[in-house]
């Protein structure tokens, strides 16, 4: 799957991008359709420990899936957002199968 990645005010590291790839790649089990996705990093300015925000969005044919997560490192936002985007794929096909 090919991925765009984005951080927004700071610079990404080589080994959380990898960590990224790894676990998007991972969606792809579930359904292999997924054409392309995007991820969208961002420190927030809000108080407390959750201030990091991960957003990913991945396309299958017919629809574009989204989820977004906050947590205290990008590592645990990423696995908490692709928990998300694993569900809604399940529903997706799902949904494609029962027709």
């Amino acid at each position: 799957m090919k991925v765009q990645m984005h951080s927004v005010h700071f610079t990404a590291d080589q080994s959380l991008l990898d960590f990224i790839q790894k676990r998007l790649d991972k969606l792809e089990t579930f359904y292999d359709r997924v054409t392309e996705g995007e991820v969208i990093m961002k420190l927030n300015n809000k108080d407390g420990i959750d201030n990091k925000t991960v957003e990913l969005k991945v396309l299958v044919p017919g629809s574009t899936l989204f989820s977004q997560a906050d947590a205290a490192t990008f590592e645990a936002a990423t696995d908490e957002a692709a928990e998300g985007l694993r569900r809604q794929i399940k529903k997706h096909k799902e949904k494609l199968t029962s027709h």
